[in-house]
C-alpha cells in the first residue's frame, strides 16, 4: 500500500476582484497555506487552509487560525505524525493528527483535503466517491454580495442575476437600517424570480434587534437568515419569534455543535463546512448528524482559491443533507475570466482550468481525486516570499 512520504507547504496572496468584507473581519481574504503531500510513488495532492484569524466560532469557541499559525502547527506537529499513513485510511490520518495536537481544524483539513485528492488520483476515483458517492451532479452556486456600498452591490446583483445565479446572499449585520434598505434595493434590482438570503455573521446586538430587523426584512421575502446573532440559546431565540429559517454558521462547527443546535431546537438550516469540523471526513459526520435531525444544508466557506473549493465541491456531492444553494466560488484562472462576476471573488486561480458553471450551477469534476489539477506556476506567481 503506497503510504505518505512527505508534506510541503506553501503561503500564497491571489489578488482579489473587489474588496469582499464581512462582520468582524479585519484582514483581507486570499492569503492562505496551500499542503501538498507526496507519497511513495511521487503522487502528489493538494489541499488548502483558508484560514482567518477573525474567525473562530461563537464566544472564540474555537479560537481563530491565521497562515502563520496554520504552517507552524501543520509543519511542527501535522506532517511528522502523518508520514508513513497508508492512502485511504483517513481514520488512522485523523486519529493521529488528534492524538498530536487538540483543536486547529483549519489546518488539519488542508491536510485531510491533500490526502482525499492523493488517495483519489491512486485509486482512479473522484473525492466524491471516496465519500460514499454522487448525490447531485451539479452544484447551485450562491453569490456572496460583502459590505460594499449599496450602489455598488446593487450593480453587482443585477449582472450576477443576468449571468445565471437564482441565489444572493447579502451580508448585514452592522446598521439595521440600513440593512433593511440593502436588501430592499438588492430585490428590486434582481426581480421575484432570484432567491435572497441574509448573512449577519453574529453582528446584531441582542436577539430582539434581530428579530425586529429580519421581520422588515422578510418584505422583501428572504428564504433564510443566517447566524443573526453570537450563541445558540440566543439565535433559537430568533428562530422562535420570526417565520423566516434560521441558519446556523458560526454556531456549528462539527457534529457536537449541531447537537446542541439540534436540542435547542435553534435553527433550521446548518452552513456545513469543509474546513470548520476539519475536513471532509469530519464533515460528512456533520452531514450525517443533519440529515438524521432533519435539518437541511448548504455548502459556505471563507473564499477559498480553486484548491479548497474543489473539496466544496465534492462534499456538495457527496452530502445527502446539502440540498440548498452552496455560497461557494466559482474558481476561474485569469485567461477564462472574460468579465464575469458571478461567484468570481479573485482576478485570478491557481487552478489549470476553471470549473464549470451551468445555468447558474458547478458541474462536479468526475476525473480523478479532486479533479482539477494544480498550476504549479501559478503556485509560484502567488507565493508569497516575504
Amino acid at each position: 500500500m503506497p503510504v505518505i512520504k512527505a508534506i510541503d507547504t506553501v503561503l500564497i496572496q491571489l489578488p482579489t476582484r473587489r474588496e469582499h468584507k464581512w462582520t468582524g473581519l479585519t484582514e483581507p481574504i486570499g492569503r492562505y497555506i496551500m499542503v501538498k503531500i507526496t507519497d511513495d510513488a511521487g503522487r502528489v495532492g493538494w489541499g488548502e487552509a483558508p484560514a482567518l484569524k477573525d474567525w473562530g466560532g461563537e464566544f472564540g469557541r474555537y479560537f481563530g487560525e491565521s497562515p502563520a499559525i496554520t504552517q507552524l502547527v501543520i509543519e511542527k506537529y501535522l506532517a511528522p505524525a502523518v508520514i508513513g499513513v497508508e492512502l485511504g485510511d483517513a481514520a488512522t490520518l485523523h486519529a493521529r493528527m488528534d492524538a498530536i495536537i487538540k483543536g486547529y481544524p483549519y489546518a488539519k483539513g488542508a491536510v485531510d483535503f491533500a490526502f482525499h485528492d492523493l488517495t483519489g488520483r491512486w485509486l482512479g476515483v473522484p473525492v466524491h466517491i471516496l465519500l460514499g458517492g454522487k448525490h447531485r451532479a451539479r452544484v447551485p452556486v450562491t453569490h456572496s454580495v460583502g459590505l460594499i456600498p449599496i450602489e455598488q452591490a446593487v450593480q453587482e446583483v443585477a449582472k450576477v442575476a443576468a449571468e445565471g445565479i437564482r441565489t444572493i446572499k447579502i451580508k448585514v449585520g452592522v446598521d439595521a437600517k440600513r440593512d433593511i434598505e440593502r436588501v430592499r434595493q438588492i430585490r428590486a434590482a434582481v426581480g421575484p424570480d432570484v432567491d435572497l438570503c441574509v448573512d449577519a455573521n453574529e453582528g446584531y446586538r441582542t436577539p430582539g434587534e434581530a428579530i425586529r430587523t429580519i421581520r422588515v426584512m422578510e418584505e422583501s421575502r428572504i428564504i433564510y437568515a443566517e447566524q443573526p446573532v453570537m450563541g445558540i440559546e440566543r439565535i433559537a431565540e430568533v428562530a422562535r419569534a420570526i417565520d423566516t429559517p434560521v441558519m446556523a454558521d458560526e454556531s456549528a462547527w462539527n457534529a457536537h455543535d449541531v447537537i446542541q443546535i439540534i436540542e435547542k431546537r435553534a435553527a433550521q438550516i446548518v452552513s456545513i463546512y469543509t474546513t470548520k469540523p476539519g475536513g471532509l471526513a469530519r464533515a460528512m459526520e456533520v452531514a450525517a448528524v443533519c440529515r438524521a435531525a432533519g435539518i437541511i444544508c448548504n455548502v459556505n466557506g471563507s473564499v477559498e482559491t480553486g484548491v479548497g473549493n474543489l473539496a466544496n465541491i465534492h462534499l456538495a456531492a457527496a452530502a445527502a443533507a446539502v440540498t440548498l444553494s452552496c455560497v461557494v466560488p466559482v474558481s476561474t484562472p485569469a485567461a477564462e475570466q472574460h468579465g464575469q462576476v458571478g461567484g468570481i471573488y479573485y482576478r485570478d486561480d491557481l487552478l489549470v482550468s476553471g470549473m464549470k458553471l451551468e445555468d447558474g450551477c458547478i458541474v462536479v469534476p468526475t476525473a480523478p481525486g479532486m479533479g482539477i489539477d494544480v498550476d504549479l506556476a501559478k503556485i509560484e506567481t502567488y507565493r508569497v516570499k516575504d
